[in-house]
């Protein structure tokens, strides 16, 4: 095998640290031809689909593939901006911010970067673009609070993919999880007030998270004890009774059973059990997406409303706010302690010259 040596790589470079955040992926445009690639990508991850590969081809290729992308790239257009894609707008501003924390603190010793599991920018295509700044400790935040192995796990996967292929690996810290993170719970709760100081609060708040075949967590997948957490801690921060809040969880596809209750039947439901106001937040998406303002936003929103609702609000996931942002500072600068920076390497350089180097 012939692996990749880093590209612009000299021995006299510079050591750097890296800080890279990541996300779901976005297609490129809004149409089933920009879907259809994206689609194929995401959904032949074994993490996300775990059916035997044989049977999957064939479910995928011969019906998916032909039926979804054009469904889906109406919805994407319904939230598309001129920016492009929210996730990618948003997780570009993330990235912003958290490169001039970064800059602030460590100066240019750090770089900072994002990338999507799927599509573009690709994890690898970036971790290439790191490398070749001087990058040889990295620190890789996947901006999913709470661990899946669909979502998390699958990122891990797209980085080891990466390292497999290179000469010169860099030192690699990852980070699982920050659920149950105090400070990111107390940035959800604020948000909620806010929302509250200006709307008035419902009934109810229905915490939404992206759903996971149940047989995930029938195998250890600790993803819905995560999101339970989450929910509960979330509520006790703001001092909510039992019967005041609730968990549910979206955006399932497929015939088996998924993790309950679903949020599209317990919206139908509410109205019938007497509850006629509720305000709905996706604790589990740091930026919102299709999943949160066309299907919590909109579809849910129609659900809620045909069934006998009166009020229904969705507040915004915590995306680029600085409260954020100085949570996920705090944690990229934990995994940075201990961490030297800097550095010329004159005499790697020297010795590497002194064998007829010529970078």
């Amino acid at each position: 095998m012939k692996y990749k040596s880093n590209t612009g790589f000299t021995h006299a470079q510079k050591d750097k640290i890296g800080v890279l955040i990541t996300n779901l992926g976005t297609p490129e445009s809004p149409t089933a031809t920009a879907l259809r690639p994206y689609l194929k990508e995401f959904l032949s991850d074994p993490r996300v689909v775990e059916v035997p590969k044989a049977i999957w081809w064939f479910v995928l290729n011969l019906i998916i593939l032909n039926t979804r992308p054009k469904k889906s790239a109406e919805a994407y257009a319904t939230v598309w901006t001129d920016e492009g894609s929210p996730l990618l707008s948003i997780t570009k501003a993330q990235s912003k911010a958290l490169e001039a924390r970064c800059k602030t603190e460590y100066g240019d010793d750090v770089v900072v970067d994002y990338a999507m599991r799927y599509g573009n920018p690709s994890v690898s295509s970036v971790i290439d673009n790191m490398l070749a700044k001087g990058v040889r400790k990295l620190v890789v935040l996947p901006l999913y609070p709470q661990y899946c192995a669909s979502t998390t796990g699958s990122t891990f996967d797209a980085v080891a993919a990466d390292f497999t292929k290179r000469r010169w690996l860099p030192e690699l810290r990852f980070v699982n999880n920050y659920h149950d993170r105090d400070s990111y719970i107390t940035a959800l709760a604020n948000k909620v007030k806010a929302h509250w100081s200006t709307h008035g609060k419902a009934q109810k708040l229905v915490l939404s998270y992206h759903g996971i075949p149940k047989r995930y967590l029938m195998n250890g997948d600790p993803y819905h004890c995560e999101c339970h957490k989450t929910s509960r801690l979330l509520a006790e921060k703001l001092g909510l009774a039992h019967d005041e809040y609730m968990t549910t969880f979206q955006s399932r596809f497929g015939r088996e059973e998924w993790l309950t209750p679903y949020t599209d039947e317990t919206m139908k439901s509410l109205p019938d059990k007497g509850v006629k106001s509720i305000q709905v937040m996706c604790p589990g998406f740091s930026a919102d997406c299709l999943e949160t303002i066309e299907e919590i936003g909109e579809e849910n929103r129609e659900y809620f409303m045909e069934a006998g609702g009166e009020k229904y609000e969705y507040i915004p996931a915590l995306n680029s706010d600085d409260e954020h942002m100085d949570v996920i500072f705090d944690i990229v600068k934990e995994n940075l302690h201990g961490w030297q920076l800097g550095g010329e390497n004159a005499l790697r350089a020297d010795l590497a010259r002194a064998l007829g180097a010529t970078k």
